[in-house]
């Protein structure tokens, strides 16, 4: 869908984006003790080596290096790597839910679900999980399902991710045509988190489409004023300061697209004029 920018050109936002949508706290068993992240649990004591088994500390193993090689693009030996761990111990969470993940990379979405679903049994109500599963199926277009899956892991009081599957919940909002829903949803992934530049982007393009031009400003200049700036950004700030009738500003934004992303779509886009685009 054209105005959900989620990914932004390789290089610039991909890693990030990806790391912030799915990557954050994929291992949500580590340090503590099983279901400990159910809504309502008491807290247990922290996990230390004595209380794990032989067979858990090897799938655990297992599980960090698979996640090192999917962070270098290495997905098939990632999931070679999570196979071994399942071997070693059946019943890690940790394991299925980064298979999940890995299915999801390989756009297997089927198998992706079943191992969501089969994390989600071993360590129910687990808000990370939860999201994962969210957001494949926003994916899926399977809108009233994911948005009672991000409300779930949301409504646990002791969910440290909440910019995150805000942010998920925001972009699933607009693609569901919620678009006011999704204005709340990413206005409170950015009170959590402003460093964003997904947040950012993607509710100062928001705010923009309802012609909200002076909010749009506020959260599109602080993003281009970061190290996060790409083409996407530059231009939807250019189109912005045309708006507020800034020529100023609007110049010194296409300078720097101009500058530093001359054969982008954008660039292009604003030597023809093309402000519709």
């Amino acid at each position: 869908m054209k105005d959900v920018r989620i990914f932004g050109k390789p290089g610039c936002w991909a890693l990030w984006s990806l790391m912030a949508l799915l990557g954050a706290a994929i291992l949500t068993g580590c340090g503590t003790a099983p279901n400990s992240g159910q809504a309502g649990a008491s807290r247990p004591d922290l996990v230390t080596d004595s209380d794990e088994t032989s067979a858990r500390k090897r799938a655990r193993i297992r599980v960090e290096l698979a996640m090192g090689y999917l962070e270098q693009g290495k997905t098939t030996i990632a999931l070679d790597e999570v196979k071994l761990a399942l071997v070693a111990d059946p019943d890690f969470a940790d394991a299925y839910s980064l298979r999940g993940l890995i299915y999801m990379r390989l756009n297997e979405l089927a198998l992706a679900q079943d191992s969501f679903l089969k994390a989600l049994a071993v360590q129910p109500r687990d808000p990370n999980i939860l999201h994962n599963l969210g957001w494949l199926r926003c994916q899926q277009a399977r809108y009233p399902e994911a948005l009672a899956d991000f409300s779930l892991a949301l409504s646990n009081p002791n969910y440290g991710e909440r910019a995150k599957t805000y942010m998920a919940q925001g972009l699933c909002q607009i693609r569901a045509g919620l678009r006011r829903d999704a204005e709340q949803s990413l206005l409170k992934s950015y009170e959590y988190d402003a460093a964003n530049p997904v947040t950012g982007y993607n509710l100062a393009n928001l705010l923009f489409q309802n012609t909200d031009f002076a909010r749009a400003q506020f959260y599109i200049r602080r993003l281009n004023n970061s190290q996060w700036s790409n083409a996407e950004s530059l231009w939807l700030g250019i189109k912005v300061e045309q708006q507020m009738a800034d020529r100023v500003a609007m110049l010194q934004l296409a300078t720097q697209l101009e500058k530093r992303f001359p054969q982008s779509k954008e660039a292009s886009a604003y030597r023809r004029g093309a402000f519709d685009e």
